[in-house]
């Protein structure tokens, strides 16, 4: 009997990993054709809007360069083309000195 082909079956793809809370993600092209300009998000969470198969709606801040917030999105992503980052520890700040302030007695009336 000749050998018969290997089952053919179709493997499922695995699930693309969703985002948490707290997240940090480079949104590019890849993501979302909107991101012609790459930006960064800090999710806040993800929501349980209707979609097409495969994207996601995530509400998020935008990043600056430095890591500050400047604008809440809520953005239409594709997991597949999220990129996370490694949360980077805040800056440590240094201690603020103040200069004594001299107080004398105040005459009233």
């Amino acid at each position: 009997m000749p050998d018969e082909p290997p089952d053919r079956k179709s493997k499922p793809r695995p699930e693309p990993r969703k985002p948490h809370t707290a997240d940090v993600l480079h949104l590019t092209h890849a993501a979302s054709v909107q991101f012609l300009h790459p930006i960064f998000v800090r999710v806040v969470r993800v929501l349980d809007w209707p979609t097409y198969d495969g994207w996601l709606w995530i509400d998020g801040y935008e990043l600056a360069a430095n890591g500050d917030a400047v604008a809440r999105r809520s953005l239409f992503v594709m997991p597949a083309g999220l990129i996370w980052l490694e949360t980077p520890a805040p800056a440590a700040r240094r201690p603020t000195t103040r200069a004594p302030v001299m107080r004398s007695r105040v005459r009233i009336g």
